[in-house]
């Protein structure tokens, strides 16, 4: 009996390990490479978004904010989902990719500048979130990978609109 336990237990472990093995193995290193950096771009926003909320108060701040928390959380199940491991600080505003370490600095110096300047930030981190989205959607064929990166296009097309809005408040005072 205990025989038959052990080659069941390895026999259940070679399944589980394979098929762990076969969800990564089935992605291209350019779609690992583009989750990772989705989810640390999500990390800019929110990290840009509050730092532009408590300087200003704009109540915009404040809810896109939390959407890009569910924007990150998504983008972590997506990698744990596929077992993939990842890293990314948990202090607010530091990064691990140089190239969004610069784009956090540069956006929050010129958001803390003026209410305005901080809008024009929200809406240029769309703008790129939605690129960098639609790029990286067109490079995947993995249904579970495009279907996450639609629904944030899609939030990010709606805080692009609201920070066009209150723009145009500003505009036209």
């Amino acid at each position: 009996m205990k025989q038959v336990t052990s080659k069941l237990f390895f026999v259940l472990f070679t399944v589980i390990s394979y098929n762990s093995f076969s969800q990564t193995a089935n992605l291209s290193s350019q779609e690992i490479k583009d989750m990772k950096y989705m989810l640390e771009e999500e990390k800019v926003a929110r990290d840009v978004y509050e730092l532009l909320d408590k300087k200003w108060n704009l109540r915009v701040f404040n809810n896109i904010k939390q959407s890009e928390q569910r924007h990150m959380d998504m983008m972590e199940n997506l990698l744990n989902s596929n077992k993939i491991s990842y890293q990314f600080s948990d202090k607010r505003g530091v990064f691990y990719n140089k190239e969004l370490q610069k784009l956090y600095n540069d956006l929050t110096e010129k958001g803390l500048k003026s209410k305005y300047d901080a809008l024009e930030v929200g809406k240029t981190i769309e703008v790129t979130d939605i690129y960098d989205l639609e790029k990286a959607k067109k490079l995947t064929t993995n249904s579970q990978i495009k279907d996450v990166y639609s629904k944030l296009i899609f939030a990010s097309n709606n805080h692009l609109r609201a920070f066009s809005r209150n723009l145009s408040k500003f505009q036209n005072q």
